[in-house]
């Protein structure tokens, strides 16, 4: 076997680390691209019944999106096991406790219950801002492509730019809006 081969093989079998940015996404269209991640459904080598799911690490998750009035009509069932326990928590107040849990409640839901979904989980890391710990900052080796594009923002432009954009209607000078 040429080094070639036998580190092409190594690269199948190994777990590699990759950066998911969720700033503007949908976690509910993003949670079946992660879990294809997560699973290892990607690789050639995938069964299911082997564990060979590579590490998703996801920044921003606190800037995420929602459709529309998703925010206050997705609710969140949790139960303590003790009567009368059973809540129901909206997502913006569950996004307000923990800019995380969205997410991993879209993942969790994205990936269908067998003997290793806990596994699978363990490599899903989450965190609400950029900033990541350099040892994993370091084990990060490729980036999942976002599911829609990031609008630029209005100050983004420059003064150029906003000269040479089309004009629908030219006001005069002198002109008051009422």
């Amino acid at each position: 076997m040429s080094a070639y081969q036998r580190v092409r093989q190594w690269n199948t079998f190994a777990q590699q680390w990759h950066l998911f940015d969720a700033k503007w996404q949908n976690p509910f269209i993003s949670a079946p691209v992660l879990a294809k991640y997560l699973k290892g459904t990607h690789k050639p080598i995938y069964h299911p019944l082997s564990d060979t799911g590579d590490h998703v690490v996801v920044i921003n998750s606190r800037h995420i999106a929602l459709p529309g009035e998703e925010w206050r009509w997705r609710c969140y069932f949790h139960h303590t096991g003790y009567p009368g326990g059973a809540t129901w928590t909206y997502a913006w107040e569950l996004h307000e406790k923990d800019p995380t849990m969205v997410m991993h409640k879209a993942v969790l839901r994205a990936i269908e219950k067998n003997w290793n979904r806990i596994r699978i989980l363990k490599r899903l890391h989450i965190f609400p801002e950029s900033e990541i710990p350099e040892d994993i900052k370091q084990n990060i080796s490729n980036q999942i492509p976002v599911q829609r594009p990031v609008p630029r923002s209005l100050l983004s432009y420059s003064d150029e730019e906003i000269a040479k954009f089309p004009k629908i209607v030219d006001y005069p000078k002198d002109y008051v809006v009422d």
